[in-house]
């Protein structure tokens, strides 16, 4: 039985806002009234049927800024069709987990009519702006005031608001009981705890909860690299032929804490309903232009772009571009080794305290350049990427995340190759990782939380300076708190915290046999990063909408490649020891044999590994079967009982034609 909306639920005129939208200055009356009754207009009539209301009244607005504020929320039942509408996942009373519909509602736990409880805010939210994408222009040719502003049957009307400037942006709010409470058990007590994982998924959804998630089980598996690191530092410094068991323990290590990932976050997947959830339809990007005609798979209108077109753009333009980043990225690695040999000829003509701690200066000022060039060629990587014009945002995703990953590889390890490999320094190999890993990460905590907070803290007293100010009759608390978070940074997503994470293991796993200290330095960091980040999200950004995920993602295969690159380092290393060296006076040949022999059977065992632990636990798997095999027999009874509807009306009409 279909379900329908009533028509009293847009009409509440006072309701708990969800979603602030803000409209740029000078949009005209006749945008917002058509913008508003869209919003507000029931399903059938193509609306969204959600509850909208402006922040200030015709009386504020005389004396109060920012009036083009809108609040957005929505009524219960539609909150439960729209969970429905985009397949959410919920647990029901026999402890399974499984699709939520309207029809069978009291099947799932915790469930009640009289409980609001039952989607988390975070949930309501991400549904708030599913209906809001979904709002789509009808027999609209453009949005009315704006005629350069053109509309196509189908067209999403927030992203061509958004692309034209009349939107300026979209935004969920902070709830602070709820946020404050969180605070407290999260990270304003220091102390060596587990994350409320669950807490942090109900409030801002599965992806940041699966990236605290993901940092925490990192920062625990290195703590084993860490321990067993730093008596090979302290006590077997130059002897290289001990570090083999050191990094074979490595790679290994490396392989199985990825496998044994993979696991956990299936488990905590499902718990959450992200693991089960069938992946929608993906719509075409905000940023996607080109020519209106019909897409084939769809049958919508939509704008089409040839393949070709974009092949050549990547081709003869995007690559090139990298190349000659690379190539720069290169160039100033060598600027860094004459700032090296001059701090070094330097010391060794005078020899001293000054000089000693000259030796480090280049090392510093490198590791400085780098962050510089990494956030410079990230914003060259997003404008080429998104000039590309890539249909979706998976594949816009993809080309970005490599073009970035290539060129943060090469411009944080290239010098560290160049040391080991071609001058084969192990002492200055040994200075310039701690000094890269540690100035960067220094750098990082710096300017992703400490300065971002600073800046936040003296915007948030000039609100309240405002505010207080202030004689209307308004409700101060909530203007406060919708001027104070329009105001925030925007969170981009947990792409540079993985790209961080992944540098980080780079320097850990690629050269562990020399500098074993790595992991302990990495440790240490993660601590204070949980926290920093942490403090990011709760007090600095504006509050992200939840967005379902199953896994990291690119980032898994992205780890997995780091490690295999580190078995081919680690190995060579050693065979460039000179005690392995001392072994094969005669012939390097067989030396070169062996060490080409020892990497290939640690990449078997590394790939043996990966193999034998399944991705999935086996009460997991068990469990999806049987989902697949209830969903299934769904199938057939529905196909049987159609077959049923459609045998009795030919036996009807076949009575018909004897009767007459």
């Amino acid at each position: 039985m279909k379900v329908t909306l009533p028509a009293l639920d847009t009409c509440e005129s006072s309701f708990t806002p969800l979603v602030v939208l803000e409209l740029a200055q000078d949009v005209k009356e006749e945008t917002k009234e058509w913008l508003k009754n869209r919003i507000v207009s029931k399903k059938e009539d193509g609306g969204a049927q959600l509850l909208f209301r402006p922040l200030l009244n015709k009386y504020e607005k005389e004396t109060l800024e920012n009036q083009n504020l809108y609040l957005v929320g929505a009524s219960k039942i539609t909150l439960l069709l729209g969970a429905e509408a985009i397949g959410l996942v919920k647990e029901c009373n026999d402890n399974t987990m499984r699709a939520f519909t309207y029809g069978t509602r009291h099947n799932f736990k915790d469930f009640d009519d009289d409980n609001n409880d039952f989607l988390t805010m975070a949930e309501c939210q991400f549904i708030i702006k599913h209906e809001l994408e979904n709002l789509r222009a009808r027999e609209e040719k453009m949005i009315p005031g704006y005629p350069q502003a053109k509309l196509y049957p189908g067209k999403s009307l927030l992203r061509r608001l958004l692309t034209s400037g009349i939107v300026i942006q979209v935004f969920p709010l902070h709830d602070n009981e709820a946020l404050k409470k969180l605070e407290d058990s999260w990270y304003t007590r220091f102390t060596f705890k587990y994350q409320p994982l669950d807490r942090i998924r109900g409030y801002f959804g599965d992806t940041i909860a699966l990236y605290f998630g993901f940092l925490e089980y990192f920062t625990v598996a290195l703590i084993p690299m860490a321990v067993i690191g730093l008596p090979y530092y302290l006590f077997v410094w130059e002897d290289y032929d001990k570090y083999v068991i050191f990094a074979s323990f490595n790679l290994i290590w490396s392989t199985v804490i990825l496998e044994v990932w993979k696991r956990g976050c299936a488990s905590m997947t499902y718990r959450w309903g992200t693991l089960v959830m069938k992946r929608q339809f993906e719509e075409p990007r905000p940023g996607f232009h080109g020519v209106l005609g019909i897409n084939p798979v769809t049958g919508r209108e939509e704008p089409l772009y040839p393949s070709y077109k974009r092949q050549l753009r990547i081709y003869l333009v995007s690559l090139p571009f990298v190349c000659l980043c690379l190539y720069f990225s290169l160039y100033v690695m060598m600027i860094y080794f004459d700032m090296e040999a001059w701090a070094l000829s330097l010391h060794e003509s005078s020899g001293s305290e000054w000089t000693s701690v000259l030796l480090y200066v280049p090392s510093i000022i490198y590791a400085i350049v780098i962050e510089i060039m990494n956030r410079l060629y990230r914003y060259a990587a997003e404008f080429l990427t998104s000039w590309e014009n890539h249909r979706l945002e998976s594949a816009y995703q993809n080309h970005l995340i490599l073009k970035v990953l290539v060129f943060n590889f090469l411009n944080c390890f290239a010098s560290l190759f160049y040391i080991a490999f071609v001058l084969r320094d192990m002492k200055l190999l040994r200075q310039s990782l701690a000094t890269l890993l540690i100035t960067s990460q220094i750098l990082n905590q710096i300017m992703e939380s400490l300065l971002p907070y600073w800046l936040q803290k003296k915007h948030h007293v000039q609100v309240k300076r405002k505010v207080q100010a202030l004689k209307a009759d308004i409700d101060a608390t909530l203007y406060e708190q919708v001027v104070l978070e329009k105001e925030m940074g925007t969170y981009l997503g947990t792409f540079d915290d993985y790209l961080e994470l992944f540098l980080q293991f780079g320097y850990v796993s690629l050269f562990s046999c020399v500098y074993p200290l790595a992991a302990a330095f990495a440790v240490l960091n993660n601590f204070t990063e949980v926290n920093s980040d942490a403090l990011k999200m709760c007090r600095v950004l504006k509050r992200p909408f939840s967005e379902p995920s199953a896994n990291i993602g690119v980032w898994q295969l992205a780890f997995e490649t780091m490690s295999v690159i580190s078995v081919v380092t680690n190995c060579a290393l050693i065979g460039m020891s000179p005690q392995v060296n001392a072994l094969f006076p005669e012939s390097k040949l067989d030396l070169i044999l062996i060490v080409v022999a020892v990497e290939h059977a640690l990449l078997a065992l590394k790939f043996i590994l990966a193999f034998a632990i399944p991705d999935k636990p086996r009460h997991i798997q068990m469990k999806l079967a049987r989902l697949e095999f209830e969903s299934l027999e769904a199938l057939k009874r529905q196909q049987m009982k159609l077959m049923a509807q459609n045998l009795k009306e030919d036996s009807r009409e076949g009575n018909k034609e004897q009767e007459a």
